[in-house]
């Protein structure tokens, strides 16, 4: 229970952040279009053809073991689905007649994504950043299970990693932790999933009323 504040406080900053650079970068790239959209697309490329846990590991050595460092690197592995979600969204709700609306009104660029897109664009972000959290979860655990974590923060990872050379003695040490990780992510998969279904249009739900 004590490590859960840890393991979830990552999960969530990291999250978090990965929506916001996510949401910049997809957004830019949806709204603009051209070349901007073909740059931003070929770094989302770049980021995704490294494994995500090696390139935490590096960027987390890089800037030194603390919490602030895991947030950031998680973040910056995980964004590109993220921003190519978001970078769909606006490709499709920029050619709907609201938006053609806004802009013969003369609402500046700004006040058209924040007021007309990104509200209807939510609904599918939502569902995505239940599984990052759960993604976000096990790569901070992994990182802390290679001594990357905080070492002064107690998490999942940290206790795993701290209790493996124990496994004779007090194998529980290390399976408590296990469990808790396991449970955790397939909790918020499993509202991920709802959240999915719950969005779903009633057509591909079956016809349910």
């Amino acid at each position: 229970v004590y490590g859960a504040r840890m393991s979830l406080a990552v999960g969530v900053l990291s999250t978090l952040a990965t929506l916001l650079v996510g949401l910049i970068i997809g957004g830019l790239a949806g709204y603009a279009g051209g070349w901007v959209d073909e740059a931003l697309m070929r770094l989302a490329e770049f980021f995704q053809i490294i494994p995500q846990l090696v390139l935490a590991v590096i960027l987390v050595a890089v800037l030194e073991p603390s919490l602030t460092s895991v947030v950031i690197g998680i973040a910056l592995v995980a964004w590109p689905p993220v921003a190519r979600l978001v970078r769909s969204e606006f490709l499709t709700l920029r050619q709907r007649e609201f938006v053609q609306a806004a802009q013969v009104l003369g609402q500046k660029p700004l006040a058209i994504i924040f007021r007309q897109i990104l509200p209807n664009a939510l609904s599918p972000l939502l569902v995505t950043m239940s599984f990052i959290m759960g993604t976000a979860i096990l790569t901070e655990a992994a990182l802390a299970f290679l001594g990357l974590g905080d070492p002064d923060a107690m998490s999942w990872g940290y206790m795993i990693n701290a209790s493996r050379t124990m496994l004779r003695q007090a194998w529980w040490m290390s399976l408590l932790p296990g469990l808790a990780i396991m449970f955790c992510v397939l909790a918020v998969n499993r509202i991920g999933e709802g959240l999915r279904i719950a969005f779903e249009p009633l057509g591909r739900q079956g016809g349910r009323p």
